[in-house]
């Protein structure tokens, strides 16, 4: 098949997925039908990313038909936009599979088949941002993408938190298409507003200009991307959205905040001045850090997995301002090697966390409960969710062989060969930046050996718990799938690798010879990694300590083990997930600002005889409270103060009237 007839097919199948949703004959009918035309699309669209990547070759269609007043419409394809249509169908082929499962529970309720034409809608938003070539339907794409995902976060009305997410969400999501829309009107010569118009002009803007639209650009495809201080809607809308739909907007959504940054900052504009990369890498190291200590701390399932996905962000951005500040330098080959496995983090994290949020998404499903606190000896009760969701730990934990050892490890070797190969000036920033990273891959593992330990092992604390059962096959397979491609990639990053050579390639930045052997050596660096034969290792000495513990004739007697006095074994005496994290708060308390409240429940005839002692220990949100607390109570005061206008009073009303008339009068005026 051509271009436009995948094209065609993509968009087709998610509008015939969408209709299938409202017109089915049953519940039942839209789920199948309408899941099966997203598969059918991500499909469709994981064929052709691979293809336009591998090609290297650029399509371009224009239309005036619709959207004319605005320049009508271009699509085009190239391998950076192929590339992240491949990001969207890695998580949009698990997700539609899950579906079928996770949500036969909605098929007697209308609300079933909004989520599933949502869905189909979300999915084609996304698939539309990287094949947009003009400001139109670019700006036309963000928008179906922003209102499909905010109507699925809010689309439970039982969820008491759907609400306020989604008010953050959209408030957080329109300041970002605002400045979009300012970025754009600035690059536009002429109001062309074609990218390859821009690409031709952006050149010969003037400083503060060129200083206007990287703040703009960074600000809103930050704030979609999840970048600190921006990040303040993504923990609240995970939680509340369906799991498969978390899936998306964590692994393909946010990345496409990636692509905006990618596709302005090294496509369209000129290179920029080496302050702005620093920038970037600063606000990467910033948003990692940030990411892993909440993550650590929060005991929320589907919180801590938003939280993780910011810490990754940084980890991506720490790259892609390395890369900026290499080009700034004028070192090519350590600029491509930068923005090469900024792309690789970007593809690794969509793998797994993928994977974790329908692993996340079955145990709430099966125990009715998201806190790590309710959970316990699930790894009994979901044996094949447990390993499959282990997989995706072990890769979140950046552990050989798995996909995230990877890009963590060629970070490393990125910031090592930065401090050697460029100016002075950079030879304390880069190892501050590097143990800066070291420091939140520590955390991370940290983080995910909380997560499996306290989630799946030890005894069940509550009867949710206890009363779990295996996930149905269809949600298993989906988790089957992303947990394949992390062991492939993680095997094999050389097949990912030297694709990616030819994206860094395609925008200007060369990567030089790369070995794509079983081994991985990077110019410039000298480092060798070996992937298989990492895993042959670790196979190895597995496969030998089973032998030798098996083939030893000893004679085993089993009886009770020593247990501290205590008569019987229960979840009282387990680590909590609290309990895990609080060495940390102690050491971050600077940062946690944690707050502790005791209430104790006295006997009335003593106060000697305490009946009950409850203790709350919370995290202070203190940089959003410090960031959009003024801005909330600014915004309450407003209303409060609009709200006395409306006394029902019609005399009042007919004289607000012509002051509105006037003071519109008085605006056009000082416009003209």
């Amino acid at each position: 098949m051509t271009i436009p007839d995948t094209l065609l097919l993509i968009f087709g199948a998610l509008a015939a997925g969408a209709i299938a949703a409202l017109v089915a004959p049953s519940g039942a009918w839209a789920r199948r039908v309408s899941l099966a035309s997203a598969f059918l699309a991500c499909a469709a669209a994981l064929a052709l990313g691979i293809q336009a990547v591998q090609s290297g070759a650029v399509w371009i269609w224009h239309s005036d038909a619709v959207l004319s007043p605005l320049g009508g419409i271009t699509l085009r394809l190239d391998p950076l936009g192929a590339f992240f249509l491949v990001i969207v169908a890695v998580a949009g082929l698990p997700a539609s599979l899950y579906g079928v499962g996770y949500l036969r529970h909605l098929d007697a309720r209308p609300r079933g088949r909004a989520v599933h034409a949502l869905m189909n809608a979300f999915l084609a938003g996304m698939y539309a941002v990287p094949l947009a070539d003009n400001v139109a339907m670019f700006l036309f794409a963000w928008e179906v993408m922003a209102l499909a995902s905010y109507l699925l976060v809010v689309s439970d009305p039982e969820d008491e938190t759907a609400a306020a997410a989604g008010v953050w969400y959209a408030v957080m999501t329109h300041g970002g298409f605002l400045a979009l829309l300012a970025a754009f009107l600035l690059l536009a010569p002429d109001q062309r507003l074609e990218f390859d118009a821009m690409r031709a002009t952006a050149g010969g803007l003037s400083p503060a200009a060129t200083m206007a639209v990287v703040l703009l650009s960074v600000a809103a495809f930050g704030s979609k991307a999840g970048l600190v201080p921006l990040h303040v809607w993504l923990p609240r809308a995970h939680p509340a959205a369906p799991s498969h739909v978390s899936a998306l907007m964590s692994a393909a959504m946010v990345k496409l905040g990636v692509y905006g940054v990618v596709r302005l900052l090294f496509d369209i504009m000129p290179p920029l001045p080496l302050g702005w990369g620093a920038l970037l890498l600063g606000l990467g190291v910033l948003t990692a850090l940030t990411g892993v200590l909440y993550s650590v701390a929060e005991t929320h399932l589907k919180r801590i997995l938003a939280y993780s996905t910011i810490e990754n962000v940084g980890f991506i951005f720490v790259a892609l301002g390395f890369a900026l500040l290499m080009r700034g330098y004028g070192h090519g080959a350590l600029a491509a090697m930068g923005l090469m496995v900024a792309l690789l983090h970007t593809l690794n994290h969509a793998v797994f966390k993928t994977l974790l949020f329908l692993a996340a998404g079955a145990v709430v499903h099966a125990t009715h409960a998201s806190s790590l606190e309710a959970l316990g000896g699930l790894i009994k009760r979901m044996p094949h969710t447990a390993v499959l969701c282990l997989v995706g730990i072990l890769a979140l934990a950046a552990v050989p062989p798995f996909n995230g050892f990877t890009s963590e490890w060629l970070t490393f070797q990125l910031l090592i060969a930065g401090a050697r190969y460029t100016a002075p000036s950079l030879a304390i920033m880069l190892p501050l930046a590097l143990a800066a990273v070291a420091l939140v891959a520590g955390l991370a593992a940290l983080s995910a050996v909380r997560l499996f330990g306290i989630g799946f092992l030890a005894l069940p604390r509550t009867e949710g718990a206890r009363e779990a059962r295996e996930a149905p096959l269809s949600m298993r397979a989906a988790m089957a799938l992303p947990a394949a491609a992390c062991v492939a990639l993680g095997l094999m990053p050389t097949v990912a690798l030297t694709r990616l050579a030819a994206v860094t390639s395609d925008l200007g930045l060369p990567m030089g010879q790369l070995d794509t052997g079983t081994s991985l050596v990077l110019p410039l660096v000298g480092s060798r990694l070996a992937p298989l034969a990492i895993a042959a290792l670790l196979g190895g000495a597995g496969l030998g300590a089973a032998f030798i513990s098996r083939g030893r004739r000893t004679r085993v007697r089993i009886d009770s083990a020593w247990n501290c006095g205590r008569i019987i074994q229960s979840p009282r005496t387990e680590y909590t997930a609290a309990a895990f994290a609080e060495p940390l708060k102690r050491v971050f308390t600077g940062f946690y600002r944690p707050m502790h409240e005791v209430t104790v429940d006295v006997h009335p005839a003593s106060p000697y005889f305490v009946r009950a002692m409850t203790l709350r220990a919370d995290v202070v949100p203190w940089m959003e409270q410090a960031l959009y607390g003024p801005v909330v109570r600014g915004a309450r005061l407003a209303t409060d103060l609009v709200s006395r206008i409306h006394t029902g009073s019609i005399h009042w009303y007919l004289t607000l009237l012509p002051i509105a008339l006037f003071a519109l009068l008085l605006l056009a005026r000082w416009i003209r």
